[in-house]
Order: structure tokens, then C-alpha cells, then sequence
């Protein structure tokens, strides 16, 4: 008679046990994390938003003027540090056009409580500009909205704030 050796004591199978029961715990954590810690960067109408966006799309495109629109950044931007951000915006021929309101929005992927907006000032024909500072390290987004009439179109610029 054989004595049978209890498969615990096999240090092969201790080991993979181990190694599940940590996975799992660290897997749960991680899960804990992402529910505690979301940004909420997704919109709460975004089924209506993608409805509409897709039913105007074509509308959108045929109403398109053509502008040429560009975001004039500096090539470093410091961490709470006011930098001025300009704007042009010119017709298919190159004259400046003058739209009814210019907005920077900013935007920072991480955390939402971090976004902010500010109206940009007219500094000349189809120039504008404004002032903004970022308190953070790290990834920014900035988006250039401009408004004429009922419809609206957007320049987006990534950036990092205090990283050369």
C-alpha cells in the first residue's frame, strides 16, 4: 500500500495557486480603480448627439464654407504660466472672415473637472486671441470652435503643458 501524498504539498501547485489568487485580487483592484476613478469623459446624451450628428452630417458638409482655420501656439507652454493662443480664420480665396463668436475650449483627456472655455478676442480681420493658463503637467486639447449663424466649425490642437 501506497501512502497518497496530498497535492498541497506539491510546491508546483502551491505556486499556480498563488499565482491565481493574485491575479484575481489585483484584477479586482483594478476594476475597483476604473469605477472610483472615472474621468466621465463620455458625454450623458451621447446616443442623441450620435442620432443627430449622423442625420446633419450631410447637411453640415454641403453648408461648409471652406475656411482655413489655424491655432497659433507657442512652442512651450508653462505650467501656470498665462500664454496668449492666437487664431486666424480666412475664406477659400485667403480673405480674413470675421464669423459671429470665436470660443477656446480646453480640455484635459485625464480629468473633466480640469475643462474650461473662454470666449477669444478680435485683434484684427479674422484674427483672434486669448490668454490662458494651465495648472497642470502633463496632456492638453484645445478646441477652436467658431460660430456663424446657426452652424459651427472646430480646430483641434494637443499640446503639453510644461514639457519641453
Amino acid at each position: 500500500m501506497s501512502d497518497r501524498q496530498s497535492a498541497w504539498r506539491n510546491p508546483w501547485i502551491i505556486t499556480w495557486f498563488v499565482l491565481l489568487v493574485t491575479f484575481i485580487l489585483v484584477s479586482g483592484f483594478r476594476i475597483f480603480l476604473a469605477v472610483q476613478t472615472n474621468p466621465g469623459l463620455v458625454d450623458k446624451d451621447y446616443y442623441e448627439k450620435g442620432q443627430s450628428y449622423a442625420k446633419e452630417r450631410l447637411s453640415r458638409m454641403a453648408r461648409d464654407p471652406g475656411w482655413k482655420m489655424r491655432i497659433e501656439a507657442p512652442k512651450f507652454v508653462d505650467i501656470a504660466v498665462p500664454t496668449v493662443f492666437g487664431f486666424e480664420v480666412k475664406d477659400k480665396q485667403g480673405t480674413p472672415v470675421t464669423p459671429d463668436a470665436v470660443t477656446f475650449y480646453v480640455y484635459r483627456p485625464s480629468d473633466e473637472k480640469e475643462d474650461f472655455s473662454m470666449p477669444m478676442e478680435k485683434v484684427g480681420a479674422g484674427r483672434y486671441r486669448t490668454e490662458a493658463s494651465f495648472p497642470l503637467l502633463g496632456v492638453w486639447d484645445i478646441l477652436v470652435s467658431v460660430k456663424n449663424g446657426e452652424d459651427e466649425y472646430n480646430t483641434p490642437y494637443r499640446f503639453s503643458a510644461g514639457v519641453k
